[in-house]
């Protein structure tokens, strides 16, 4: 059954078209994805659904008593509500229920309402119905109900009490998506609810969406989420819409697949009216030589067929998109950075713990982790904003370090978009319009302020910037954070394909998997390795937590105190036995203690090898001995995998 019908609806921003005759329908139970570039009119049907506007033509007609719930990407400000407030918004009906029940529970302890069976039956007719319906709407379920998304979301019980207006913008709508979540409604709408979550809670959310049983309808730009979630994929382009069932990766293989065929429909189709045309020609030409009035006849009949013909759209095969030219100046050395048992508190809170980890030239490297985990405290002691409590940094030769904040407000908001970068970037006007044209702004876009800039449009901004300088180590945090997806994209390749070292914070998993080769995983303070790309470290993780699990419940079993019973003699280790697994717990002490000597030698003379790499072979020359350079190199590199084989193996012993 349909939820949502939607005919020939159009709408307007003042004069101009965002929402030209769409056309589409949503079933009772499906999860859809909303999809397309910054300002081609998602938000703009998200609030047409949502009720807050109405459409300019059309029709819009949602299944009638549907009860909607709606996430706006920026919640709605709330200061003097507490955070409990907030959750229980959509509650508030089941407190009043309870508190008119209340109310007749005292009347019916009242001595003159109790003598009087008339009056006594109509309180208790009422007090049945209000009970009925409180418990059918899960009145009796709601502080637990509460309890259980705010828990999912990490929403302590201790900020029930915070005033909303002194949360951080994250937080809010954290809040707010909790809110949401613990109405269920049976149309529910998303504007981008994974931004400002981390791993743990976008996969809590991730398991919650499947589950739920309502209507779903979610502008997203995380498309390892919208793979994991949604059924069917409607994107906004050019004010028309295109749907197909599946998630992001489906619907864009569909999508290929369905340009080209329209591609070459529209080639065959302009074959056709080459050839009309040239008939059309042909015969006016033979009518005027002649003087038969036929022939005029037919190339009128024909152009009226011509003029009648349903044209095919051209397709846009390749849309214009950021182009992140990143290239840098200079290489650094082998050895970019390096850190060992780094350790950072704020206070009393110990925020790094001893965090250990080597940055190597050309790596691609993910930094992920929860929030409040240390991710960007690690990110200020590498740029040298913070000083460690104890513990060693080392940087490589030649290393230029450019940065990318997650969150940076412009020195003057006031500043056009063309000044900022040329005072910024120290080049002309000239210069900066071409470059700004790259990165999508140009022509009346170089005069608008940076304090109106859209999130992503100011992300776009400082990464012009920032590639501009042409570092060779980017440290970029959330740098996805409000980029559309064809943005995203544009900048996935540009790392790809850049020569320099990349270490970037991250939650986008998709992200991550194009991008890094190698995940750093930053828990309790301290550094874990894994090769390869999200999917890996993903794959990895789960194993060694289920290997973990599983000692723990071998454990917890031997602790366990059995029942008393005659022992039976042959049950009793032998002592050749005891002796066999004493040896054998002896054995794989002795074996970790050597395979910690055995790494720690190994890192010692891969850095010997670093070093005279960086000195024989950062400066060629005629004389210089090229086998020799090719040996050592090959020399460190076999140490390096020998060293990650040990480590593996010290890890599985530890």
């Amino acid at each position: 059954m349909n939820m949502i019908n939607v005919q020939k609806l159009t709408q307007y921003h003042g004069a101009h078209l965002v929402l030209d005759q769409i056309s589409f329908e949503i079933q009772e139970g499906e999860k859809v994805a909303l999809i397309g570039r910054n300002g081609s009119g998602k938000s703009t049907l998200m609030r047409l659904l949502a009720g807050l506007d109405q459409p300019n033509e059309g029709l819009l007609a949602i299944k009638k008593g549907a009860k909607i719930g709606y996430l706006e990407q920026i919640p709605s400000h709330m200061d003097t509500w507490t955070v409990q407030d907030v959750l229980a918004q959509g509650l508030r009906h089941l407190k009043d229920y309870r508190a008119e029940m209340t109310g007749l529970e005292e009347k019916m302890s009242d001595p003159d309402i109790a003598g009087d069976s008339e009056m006594l039956d109509r309180v208790l007719r009422k007090y049945s119905a209000l009970q009925e319906r409180f418990e059918t709407e899960g009145g009796y379920e709601l502080e637990a109900s509460i309890d259980k998304i705010a828990t999912g979301l990490q929403i302590p019980k201790s900020e029930y009490g915070l005033a909303f207006g002194s949360l951080s913008g994250g937080e809010q709508t954290r809040v707010v998506l909790a809110s949401q979540l613990i109405v269920q409604p049976d149309l529910l709408l998303l504007d981008e609810p994974t931004n400002h979550l981390d791993l743990a809670r976008t996969e809590w959310l991730e398991e919650f969406m499947r589950e739920y049983p309502g209507t779903c309808v979610i502008i997203s730009h995380d498309r390892y989420f919208l793979d994991r979630v949604v059924s069917k994929t409607i994107e906004i382009e050019d004010g028309e819409v295109f749907s197909a069932h599946g998630g992001y990766t489906a619907f864009m293989k569909e999508k290929e697949e369905r340009l080209l065929q329209q591609f070459a429909e529209y080639q065959e189709q302009q074959k056709v009216i080459k050839k009309m045309k040239e008939s059309i020609k042909q015969l006016e030409e033979f009518g005027r030589i002649g003087g038969n009035e036929k022939f005029f006849k037919r190339a009128a009949s024909m152009r009226r067929a011509l003029e009648r013909m349903e044209r095919v759209k051209r397709p846009v095969l390749e849309r214009r998109q950021a182009d992140f030219d990143l290239n840098p100046q200079d290489r650094s050395g082998r050895r970019v950075a390096y850190f060992e048992q780094v350790k950072v508190s704020y206070g009393k809170q110990a925020v790094l713990r001893g965090a250990s980890g080597l940055i190597e030239f050309g790596e691609k490297i993910a930094l992920m982790g929860s929030n409040g985990s240390g991710k960007t405290t690690l990110f200020k002691v590498l740029l040298g904003e913070l000083t460690p409590d104890s513990g060693l940094l080392e940087w490589g030769s030649r290393v230029d370090v450019g940065y990318l904040a997650q969150q940076e407000e412009p020195d003057n908001p006031k500043a056009t978009v063309l000044q900022y970068f040329r005072e910024k970037a120290g080049v002309e006007e000239g210069e900066a319009r071409g470059i700004l044209a790259r990165y999508l702004f140009y022509g009346a876009a170089v005069f608008r302020s940076v304090g109106q800039l859209s999130g992503g449009e100011w992300t776009r901004l400082r990464l012009a910037l920032l590639i501009h300088q042409k570092p060779n180590l980017l440290l970029l945090d959330e740098p996805t954070n409000h980029l559309d997806i064809a943005s995203r994209e544009a900048l996935e390749d540009a790392l790809l394909g850049y020569t320099g070292t990349v270490l970037a914070i991250s939650h986008d998993r998709y992200f991550v998997n194009q991008v890094s080769r190698k995940v750093w995983d930053l828990n309790q303070g301290k550094l874990t390795v894994y090769h390869g790309n999200y999917d890996d470290f993903r794959d990895k993780k789960e194993r060694l937590e289920a290997d973990l699990q599983t000692r723990d419940l071998s454990a917890g079993r031997e602790g366990i105190p059995k029942q008393k019973a005659e022992p039976k003699p042959q049950a009793k280790d032998s002592p050749a036995l005891l002796t066999k697994k004493l040896n054998a717990d002896r054995s794989s002490a002795e074996r970790a203690e050597w395979l910690e000597e055995e790494i720690a030698r190994i890192e010692t003379r891969i850095r010997e090898l670093d070093g005279w790499l960086e000195r024989e072979g950062g400066d060629l020359h005629e004389d210089t001995d090229l086998s020799q350079l090719e040996q050592r190199w090959n020399d460190r590199e076999l140490l390096s995998a020998s060293r990650d084989e040990l480590l593996a193996e010290w890890l599985e012993l530890t």
